[in-house]
């Protein structure tokens, strides 16, 4: 019980803490002003922590509450940090998802930001070519996000189940193809905004805009709970159907699922499909409810940073969930960090990469916090009380 709580909790939070504190060293040692006083090893250190203190603090207001934002205003005034954190997790939570399903079935879906730019492209058009009324419009347009980004994923599946080709290697070409396949069609006739030359969709009509939570001051919208409700299904669909069931068989032993009676072909399409359309959803909701118009940067790094949010939330949907979160406030929070306290918005690319790397080294991190130890009663305790 307990390795099972090492492995799906301490690790990646303490994974996480390793990353700030290694983050904070970074921000320290390329300040000048803390250079400047590494002769005197007290003031060094006092400067040191004021400015890794001031640029995680800002990174915080940034993130999830500032009190300057309050002044003069209500309290929750300041929480518009906050919401703007949930606008950037809920495309995150449904990549993220994504790629741990496919990690589920044994598969490593590196198509995410592929399979996002189909959704965005399905969602785009259907949203600004006809009219519908409102509910309609906006299940219409996610609906057609789906089917796309569905089918671009199953590609990859199909090409694994028939031909043995590496999903890792077609997802990644597949990435390139989405990429350059959305710039042909912001030159066409068909998706370029009339009297532009510029790579830029016509906005989505108004009845099919996601509708906003708190108002027309805050961005945040009803995408977040459709994330939500996407990772209840993800939890119950592996962990409650026959259909999940068959994909954690062949994830875990691919030749005894098949001995067993369970089609590995179909599991690994079906996957693909699944995990094609998970990322297409996020797409689609990233149009409708925030971006409005489809540009060649519509995918930012959603699918990218979706590999890094499965990986630290251990596979899991709620881990997915909690890792999203954590990221969008990171996203959100370092461009307030940069603006208040100067510290680049890069050092986040480097905390988010130190994540990877402790995630990826399990083992390290045990070291550094003495997991091992905890670990190792806790298989004594289970022999003890078996015998």
């Amino acid at each position: 019980m307990i390795k099972k709580i090492l492995d799906k909790t301490l690790l990646p939070l303490f994974a996480f803490l390793l990353a700030l504190f290694v983050g904070g060293l970074v921000i320290g040692f390329t300040d000048n002003k803390v250079l400047a006083k590494i002769s005197s090893p007290i003031e060094f250190l006092k400067i040191l922590g004021s400015t890794v203190g001031n640029a995680y603090l800002a990174l915080f207001q940034g993130a999830i509450y500032d009190p300057n934002l309050a002044e003069g205003k209500s309290f929750m005034a300041g929480f518009y940090p906050l919401s703007e954190t949930m606008v950037a997790t809920a495309p995150l939570i449904l990549c993220g998802l994504s790629v741990a399903l496919a990690f589920k079935s044994g598969l490593f879906n590196i198509g995410a930001q592929g399979q996002f730019i189909f959704g965005a492209v399905g969602a785009s058009y259907i949203g600004f070519k006809y009219e519908m009324p409102m509910v309609m419009h906006i299940m219409v347009a996610t609906l057609a996000g789906l089917i796309l980004a569905a089918l671009w994923g199953g590609i990859v599946g199909l090409l694994k189940a028939k031909t043995g080709a590496h999903e890792v290697i077609v997802t990644i070409m597949l990435n390139y193809i989405a990429a350059k396949f959305l710039l042909f069609l912001l030159s066409t006739q068909y998706f370029l905004r009339p009297g532009r030359l510029d790579p830029i969709a016509p906005s989505v009509k108004e009845t099919a805009k996601l509708p906003s939570l708190f108002g027309v001051d805050y961005r945040v919208n009803i995408g977040i709970f459709i994330a939500l409700a996407a990772a209840v299904f993800i939890w119950w669909l592996l962990n409650r159907s026959i259909i999940g069931f068959r994909f954690r068989a062949v994830g875990a032993n691919s030749s005894a699922a098949r001995t067993a009676g369970i089609s590995v072909s179909a599991a690994m399409i079906a996957t693909m499909a699944i995990s094609g359309a998970l990322a297409g959803m996020g797409g689609a909701i990233h149009t409708l409810g925030n971006q409005y118009e489809l540009t060649d940067t519509v995918a930012a790094t959603f699918g990218f940073d979706a590999i890094t949010v499965a990986l630290l939330g251990r596979g899991t949907p709620l881990g997915v969930v909690l890792a999203s979160f954590l990221f969008a406030g990171l996203r959100v929070g370092g461009q307030t960090m940069q603006a208040n306290v100067g510290v680049p918005v890069e050092i986040v690319l480097v905390i988010q990469a130190l994540v990877v790397l402790f995630i990826a080294a399990p083992d390290l991190v045990k070291r550094i916090f003495k997991l091992r130890n905890l670990q190792e009663a806790s298989a004594m305790a289970s022999k003890g009380w078996n015998g």
